[in-house]
């Protein structure tokens, strides 16, 4: 019996098929890939070499730290007195999506256990109503989550903003699916055999399996939690220094002359292209940053539910 490594389909002749399979994908990822070169490369470019449009191929030409330096001092500079609006609008985002994360950990992988591992009265009406959450648009919900806030007074705060980011139905789902595909209910049996209860079989059992999933719950809901827009536009236009990023580079883009020249006459700063482009980029490392981090989780845990164990 021969010991070689099986050929794979199509690796050794370039045929006319194979050939254009891959022009095809190159174009296709050249369509996807050169936007985002050209968008970065003019967060470090200077307003007036855009202008001239001499800065060569995606204005790769036109890069210099010099520019990016004096950007920053454009962005840092915005708002009331000194500025440092946008910085203040990042560490709002981070408060409000880390503990909206933490909250959806710690809502979902009990409730997930539960709908997964437990038979009790009201669970197949819990399972569609999370369902049924997890479908339903965001805007949907903005309306009677607005009226409930300011019901009790806190239009403006962060804290009622993080508190419902920590609804995260999709995390439940996902839990759901990787209890019912990955934990065997003789697991669960052998556990209450033991004389364990249904807690200590949560915490002693079912956890320690489950870290592909709480890395995957915590980064989507961070990812959601930090890209969401209509909640904290509802919840903290009111407030210009409790804004979050996503709604501040909103306001950015509503200051630049580029958008609307009679607002940005009465500023002090000026913000153009490259300066949008680089507060846009500075506002997705925390996001880089975290994917890069959650990596090696989230390539294990992709295949959640794909199989049964």
């Amino acid at each position: 019996m021969s010991n070689s490594a099986p050929n794979v389909v199509g690796a050794k002749h370039w045929t006319v098929g194979r050939i254009a399979r891959i022009t095809v994908m190159v174009i296709i990822a050249a369509a996807f890939i050169l936007p985002i070169i050209g968008f970065i490369a003019m967060a470090f470019r200077s307003q007036e070499g855009v202008l001239a449009g001499t800065d060569g191929f995606l204005g790769l030409g036109g890069m210099s730290w010099d520019n990016v330096v004096f950007s920053w001092s454009q962005i840092n500079g915005f708002g009331p007195g000194d500025g440092g609006l946008f910085t203040r609008w990042v560490g709002n985002s981070l408060v409000v999506a880390v503990i909206g994360g933490v909250l959806a950990l710690v809502a979902a992988l009990p409730a997930g256990y539960a709908l997964a591992r437990l038979r009790f009265r009201g669970r197949k009406v819990m399972l569609f109503a999370t369902l049924l959450a997890m479908v339903m648009p965001n805007t949907v919900l903005v309306i009677p989550l607005f009226l409930e806030v300011n019901a009790i007074g806190a239009v403006g705060e962060l804290w009622p903003v993080a508190v419902i980011m920590g609804f995260f139905p999709f995390g439940t789902y996902l839990v759901y699916i990787h209890f019912m595909t990955t934990m065997p209910q003789e697991l669960v049996e052998a556990a209450r055999i033991d004389g364990l209860s249904e807690i200590a079989t949560f915490f002693y059992v079912a956890l320690p399996i489950s870290k592909q999933v709480i890395a995957l719950v915590a980064f989507f809901s961070f990812v959601a939690n930090w890209t969401n827009f209509f909640l904290p536009l509802a919840l903290l236009t009111s407030s210009q220094e409790n804004k979050t990023i996503s709604i501040g580079i909103q306001e950015l883009i509503g200051a630049s002359p580029l958008f609307n020249a009679t607002v940005a006459a009465g500023l002090d700063v000026k913000l153009y292209m490259p300066q949008l482009a680089l507060a846009t980029f500075l506002s997705m490392i925390p996001l880089l940053i975290v994917f890069l981090t959650a990596q090696r989780f989230l390539i294990r845990g992709q295949t959640v539910g794909a199989v049964k164990g």
